[in-house]
């Protein structure tokens, strides 16, 4: 875990793409897409059907890491609204073994809006916690400090010739905002948007900074990108 301070918080930044917060011990994970093989599949594109289970493995060794009394899902938890209904009965019976560890928040995103509870937890549309609001996409022009996921950001640089992109978290201070953050995608079959993308910087404003933060080793690098 890497240490983070944002809007006069700590936190930690973990390598798996969660975000732990000490002081609330929760774990805030975003954009899971839960059943997203098994949706592929219905539509006649057969991948893998082990997304779920790999991400909940994940989540699993979180909680181990840091304790968390609290799971925060920051919307997309499942690939559609119906995806709660196609788990297999080994993922049904992690899920809920999970909701049953830790009280289990689950934030309604634009893949699952009208998502079901069935496996554990509470739904809601949107959440403030100690002054901080937890919602699936970042709302433009929020002056409370806000987390949220939505856009998959990951970083891409080219180091000696190679081509290198890392999830990553985004961050945005100043301009009369008190700090957002945007998380990196969590599930196992998520790809991702250049952090710099317009809408994503667009989503922040206003800010007088944005930048990309990565994990890397036991240090939290930060790459500027506005």
């Amino acid at each position: 875990m890497v240490p983070l301070s944002f809007a006069g918080e700590e936190f930690a930044l973990l390598r798996s793409n969660a975000l732990y917060w000490p002081r609330e011990r929760a774990l805030l994970v975003a954009d899971l897409h839960l059943e997203k093989g098994s949706f592929f599949a219905q539509h006649g594109q057969m991948i893998p059907p082990y997304d779920t289970r790999e991400t909940l493995e994940r989540i699993a060794r979180a909680i181990g890491e840091t304790g968390a009394r609290r799971v925060y899902s920051l919307g997309d938890n499942f690939h559609d609204s119906e995806g709660s209904h196609r788990l297999d009965d080994h993922s049904a019976g992690m899920l809920a073994a999970l909701t049953r560890v830790a009280d289990w928040v689950w934030i309604t995103g634009n893949h699952d809006p009208a998502m079901e509870a069935r496996h554990g937890g509470t739904v809601l549309d949107e959440l403030e916690l100690a002054g901080m609001v937890l919602r699936h996409e970042a709302k433009r022009g929020e002056e409370r400090p806000e987390l949220s996921g939505h856009y998959h950001p990951r970083l891409q640089l080219t180091v000696r010739q190679r081509h290198i992109r890392r999830p990553c978290a985004v961050v945005s201070s100043g301009a009369g905002g008190s700090g957002r953050m945007i998380l990196p995608a969590f599930g196992a079959y998520t790809g991702g948007m250049d952090a710099s993308d317009p809408a994503i910087v667009e989503a922040l404003q206003p800010a007088s900074r944005i930048d990309a933060l990565v994990a890397a080793g036991d240090k939290l690098a930060t790459f500027p990108l506005w």
